[in-house]
């Protein structure tokens, strides 16, 4: 299950790899480089959660489902350019990383420690904060002039 989560926190940090490097706007870098941190934050403390209970840590990123298609909609986005799509996009691809946080938080807690599931809990509320934070960018766009 928490290789699940590291999965996770792969694809966001590809995904916000290559919204950063398609960006034009220094704000949206500073934005994606932020989450980028975040999930190599949460990476670490998933990673050393997954070793202190046996497991090996998986490689790479999810090529399927829901949200590897949440963020190819990230990178179609991204070659038209237009700042108010990509947030929506990014909106998008951080609603199904933490709807799979939730999840598990509903589903299979008890298939985790008392550690693991505080450590999921803070994973998830860091991505609810950056969420929070490209809605606050995305409506600020729709106030403007």
């Amino acid at each position: 299950m928490l290789n699940t989560l590291f999965v996770i926190n792969n694809d966001r940090i590809e995904g916000y790899k290559t919204a950063s490097e398609n960006a034009k706007e220094r704000d949206l870098k500073t934005l994606f480089s932020k989450f980028i941190q975040t999930s190599k934050n949460c990476r670490h403390d998933l990673a050393s959660k997954i070793r202190e209970s046996g497991g090996k840590v998986a490689v790479g990123t999810k090529v399927s489902g829901t949200f590897y298609r949440a963020w190819m909609d990230v990178k179609s986005t991204l070659a038209e350019n237009d700042r108010k799509a990509i947030l929506d996009s990014c909106e998008l691809g951080e609603e199904k990383a933490l709807e799979t946080y939730r999840n598990m938080l509903d589903d299979d807690s008890d298939h985790l420690t008392t550690g693991q599931q505080k450590m999921v809990n803070n994973q998830y509320d860091l991505i609810k904060l950056d969420l929070g934070k490209i809605r606050l960018m995305r409506d600020a766009m729709v106030k403007a002039p």
